[in-house]
């Protein structure tokens, strides 16, 4: 299941994005330069009480118009009404209540969606009172916080995820294999999914954006039961004018958490372009299995060199995606499909396999021993023992005497090993540290 969306909704400068940041800045660790993944961030998973859920900044998504800001702020609203599970709708506690917030409440009341009202600003208790007006816009409750000094967190995290649904799940879903297919706008998600299901399921045509939404496919191909998610294009934020598409943006993200396996769809005419290197990104830090396809490979000229060429400017545009095979396709007739059904079975299992804890210390013994860590702050890296913590990603926990000296350069060596050895292909690793004190 995907995890519940929540949006920050309101109008200018109340401190939308200064929330976000609060509860997202220090929760996201920069491992390595994903073109993308941490640069102009408007959506981050957020967890508490044991709970995640992506949280949504619509301050980073205003349309680009020259309309007054009330326009500008119902649009974000509309946005949100449509998209998320829980919408926080955020108030300025020291300038108090406008017409504007009047307007979103408005818009609000008539949806059929939980609402959490946050009063913002309340510094000090000499504020406090300051949350009563705000009774008037008939949302519930106020709930007074300061985003800048973290004041009242706490109490409007409860009320958010108190709000979400318990979904069990489902039994026969864990049997699914569920793929979702991104890439750019016209680059053939759609005609994908149509040679996937044996059938005319999502509309194709030549004009970028005509998926506009998320279609779920459920086919069973020899034996196996597969879940297709096709998602509207993700677009340059430049090129992102309707609300519609901004709407498809967040779909297209929340589809990538549902998934499996996601399919990198580049089109072989145009070669990767910086905007397939920020969907990659999306999916690497998601921690799906991902296969690069690289589509209408039937039209490009080709001689015996030609994919092998490819396939390193493939490999030098999406370095940090290393691990993901890459294959060629054509949509349109057909070129490879088998070949690519089999793959996702073979990276849905890669991304959920799991290596016995004996196994996994003799490798990483053999490793060790050919190879010493290096010397940090004048102390020598000592591994104790590691085991595998999770699968979707393969996960693994080393104990170690210090987990502030290992050097990246070595945990990409013992990352390098782990695959050598038990392949892990088409699917990122995580490696967490843990200090333990020698007995």
């Amino acid at each position: 299941m995907a995890k519940p969306l929540v949006a920050i909704v309101g109008r200018p400068n109340v401190g939308k994005s200064t929330l976000f940041n609060k509860l997202v800045g220090k929760r996201i660790a920069i491992v390595e330069d994903t073109p993308g993944v941490t640069r102009d961030r408007i959506y981050a998973e957020v967890e508490w009480l044991n709970q995640k859920f992506t949280l949504i900044d619509t301050g980073g998504i205003e349309p680009e118009s020259e309309d007054i800001i009330l326009k500008q702020m119902k649009r974000q609203a509309q946005i949100a009404i449509e998209t998320a599970d829980v919408i926080v709708f955020m108030v300025d506690g020291k300038e108090g209540l406008t017409g504007s917030d009047i307007e979103v409440a408005e818009m609000l009341r008539k949806v059929n969606k939980p609402v959490v009202l946050v009063v913002n600003k309340i510094d000090n208790l000499k504020l406090e009172d300051n949350k009563y007006e705000f009774y008037n816009l008939g949302i519930g409750e106020p709930i007074t916080i300061s985003a800048a000094l973290s004041l009242g967190l706490g109490d409007m995290l409860d009320e958010i995820v108190r709000h979400f649904e318990k979904v069990e799940e489902d039994e026969e879903d864990e049997a699914l294999i569920k793929v979702t297919i991104v890439g750019k706008p016209n680059v053939g998600k759609s005609s994908l999914l149509n040679r996937l299901t044996g059938e005319e399921r999502a509309i194709v045509s030549d004009i970028p954006g005509t998926t506009r939404d998320a279609i779920d496919s459920l086919v069973e191909i020899n034996g196996d039961k597969f879940l297709f998610i096709d998602t509207a294009g993700i677009r340059r934020k430049s090129k992102i004018k309707e609300e519609i598409e901004k709407y498809s943006v967040i779909r297209s993200l929340t589809a990538v958490d549902r998934a499996d396996v996601c399919l990198i769809m580049i089109d072989a005419t145009e070669g990767v372009t910086e905007q397939d290197e920020k969907i990659a990104g999306i999916a690497h830090e998601a921690g799906k299995g991902v296969i690069i396809v690289v589509n209408k490979w039937d039209v490009v000229e080709k001689d015996d060199k030609t994919m092998n060429d490819y396939t390193k400017q493939v490999r030098n545009a999406l370095s940090f995606m290393t691990y993901a095979p890459v294959i060629y396709i054509s949509a349109k007739t057909g070129q490879r499909i088998p070949r690519l059904i089999e793959l996702i079975k073979y990276v849905a299992d890669q991304n959920s396999m799991r290596i016995k804890t004996g196994v996994l210390n003799e490798v990483i013994s053999e490793a060790v021993m050919m190879k010493q860590p290096p010397v940090e702050k004048g102390k020598a890296l000592k591994i104790y023992y590691a085991t595998q913590v999770s699968t979707k990603p393969p996960t693994f926990a080393f104990f170690v005497n210090d987990e502030e000296i290992v050097h990246f350069s070595y945990e990409r060596y013992l990352e390098n090993q782990i695959r050598q050895h038990f392949g892990f292909e088409g699917t990122p690793i995580r490696i967490v540290y843990r200090s333990k004190k020698e007995d």
